[in-house]
């Protein structure tokens, strides 16, 4: 399937909205849900919801929490697994005026409990299982230590029955029995402030603990529209993805921009590569959203040429860097004709580049995108996008020029305004005119695209000399036989740090530790050759909720080896 060109689909999208309406979430969704009723709005292998189905299913929850006695701007957290109730749940939350607190299903008690508590989170819901984790029973062990919560509402996905101190997901229900109508129409109408904060969503963080990002309805809906502009989204896309709900990846780049179009958002909770095939197929998939450890295991997998992809075009796989190697194969292999990489995080809602369709492998490699449109949702002083990115020293914060390598910072109405009740925090990253210090670093090129050449933080000098790991991991994924590398950089007692490379093969190939190493020397700089390389198998990589290779456990475990070797 082809979809019509590039420049029509955001003409028609442009058209449709010709004005920023500035709502907050559910005043969005009850417009959608007129304007496009009958069409899927999220689609799972056991449920779907049409978007007056997951309008009326969020009003129905809205008044069960009004039963409940949420009050505006009481913090909601949920631990939730990616079903149809989540994202009702999600916007009856905003629809009265609260506040949602997505919580990571991986995490395990004591992260639990940090993030709980230092949330403000009065009322907790949670699917008894998700994330491969038994929710009910830490959350059980963990109710002495959440004075703050209220009630805690289960709602029952495993073989055994909710412990009785929960209130269950039916008597949850049942309490909007005794709420009118007019009674949630009253909350709601108080409720319509698109600049309050809609979510606090915690950043998974690669040191010290999480900190809770707070996000604004008309954010969310800005990032979400310029998505939908950037990608050029047609009417009624359908985007498949197993990435998850608690982060703003699949929430604001699925659900939300697909929305503008009238789309549907098929997922699953958790990713398998089979399952992921044949949903593409059933729901008839134009487009997945991925990041690249999922993008590899879908490619690889040995019945793929099995299944009727043909409906699907597009790709966005984001989060982090994949190689040459693996882009050609995807577009080989499930016959692709529009690939898009991006930039953003948590702090910016979500993406704020694109790379451009049409754009070469080399650029999807090499760059992270553009700054995403804004069209009607933009701004007249950032060129009407939602942001602008200037780079600063990484240790003055002094202004670098155009073009020129440094710490990325951005500035924009999509950038939070903070971290909740973190104001030392916020501080240190956000300056008096709202420029946030992203950590990572790169610079943005004549074309305006962003290039970047890692986490300022993960930059190591070997013998005096900076040396970027992106740089070096660009390299060795070049090799014929890598699917996947990255490398981290290490104390050593002749250089002061080295590089630590870990590299995962491409299924059938091998490749010794010299090879690599001969590899990088044609191509790189003496100083910037790592000199540890470790293989790995493809489930050994740490990564967070979303996918994101975790680079300081990479450097916790090239220490250990490196100890290792030395003792033994």
């Amino acid at each position: 399937m082809t979809a019509l060109p590039a420049q029509e689909r955001r003409e028609a999208l442009a058209a449709r909205y010709p004005v920023w309406p500035g709502h907050t979430l559910p005043e969005h969704f009850r417009e959608q849900a007129a304007r496009y009723g009958s069409r899927p709005a999220i689609m799972t292998e056991h449920r779907q919801l049409t978007y007056a189905e997951l309008w009326e299913e969020a009003r129905s929850i809205a008044k069960s929490l009004l039963g409940l006695g949420v009050a505006r701007r009481d913090h909601v957290a949920m631990i939730l697994a990616n079903e149809p109730e989540t994202v009702s749940l999600m916007i009856a939350v905003w629809m009265i005026g609260a506040v949602c607190v997505p919580v990571n299903t991986m995490l395990r008690e004591d992260e639990l409990r940090y993030v709980l508590q230092q949330s403000d989170s009065r009322w907790l819901v949670f699917h008894q299982m998700a994330g491969g984790v038994r929710h009910a029973e830490n959350v059980l062990r963990l109710s002495g230590e959440l004075p703050k919560i209220r009630r805690m509402i289960c709602i029952p996905n495993a073989d055994q029955s909710p412990d009785e101190r929960f209130l269950s997901w039916s008597e949850f229900l049942e309490m909007g029995s005794r709420i009118s109508d007019d009674e949630l129409e009253r909350r709601f109408a108080a409720s319509r402030y698109p600049d309050e904060v809609a979510d606090i969503i915690y950043t998974s963080g690669s040191t010290g603990q999480p900190k809770g990002v707070m996000i604004t309805h008309d954010m969310f809906l800005r990032c979400a529209y310029a998505t939908a502009l950037s990608r050029a989204f047609e009417d009624g896309r359908r985007i498949f993805t197993a990435l998850p709900l608690y982060h703003v990846f699949a929430l604001v780049e699925g659900i939300l921009a697909l929305s503008f179009v009238g789309g549907a958002h098929i997922m699953t909770s958790g990713f398998v590569p089979a399952q992921a095939l044949a949903m593409i197929e059933r729901f008839k998939a134009n487009d997945m959203l991925c990041v690249p450890s999922m993008l590899v295991a879908l490619i690889n997998h040995p019945d793929v040429g099995k299944y009727d992809l043909s409906s699907l075009y597009a790709l966005m796989c984001a989060a982090a860097p994949a190689p040459v190697s693996v882009w050609q194969r995807a577009i080989d292999t499930l016959k692709l004709t529009e690939i898009c990489t991006g930039y953003g995080a948590t702090e910016v809602t979500a993406s704020t580049a694109h790379t451009e369709i049409g754009d070469d492998i080399e650029t999807v490699v090499t760059k992270v995108g553009r700054i995403k449109p804004g069209g009607v949702s933009g701004l007249p002083q950032y060129g009407g996008a939602n942001v602008q990115y200037k780079t600063v020293d990484p240790e003055t914060g002094e202004d670098l020029p155009p073009g020129a390598i440094g710490e990325l910072t951005v500035r924009g109405n999509v950038v939070t305004k903070g971290y909740y009740n973190k104001p030392e925090e916020t501080f240190a990253v956000i300056d008096k005119d709202g420029w946030l210090r992203t950590g990572d670093l790169g610079r943005v090129d004549e074309r305006g695209y962003i290039e970047l050449l890692g986490r300022s933080k993960e930059m190591y000098k070997v013998s005096g000399e900076n040396v970027a790991p992106k740089e070096v991991e660009d390299v060795i994924n070049r090799h014929p036989a890598v699917a996947q590398a990255y490398v981290v950089g290490v104390k050593d007692p002749l250089t002061v740090e080295t590089g630590a490379a870990f590299v995962e093969l491409r299924p059938g190939h091998t490749c010794t530790r010299a090879e690599i190493v001969e590899f990088c020397q044609k191509h790189l700089a003496k100083f910037k050759v790592p000199r540890h390389v470790w293989f790995v198998s493809a489930n050994e990589w740490p990564v967070t909720g979303n996918g994101k290779i975790q680079k300081f456990k990479l450097k916790e475990m090239a220490e250990k080896r490196i100890e290792e070797r030395v003792k033994s």
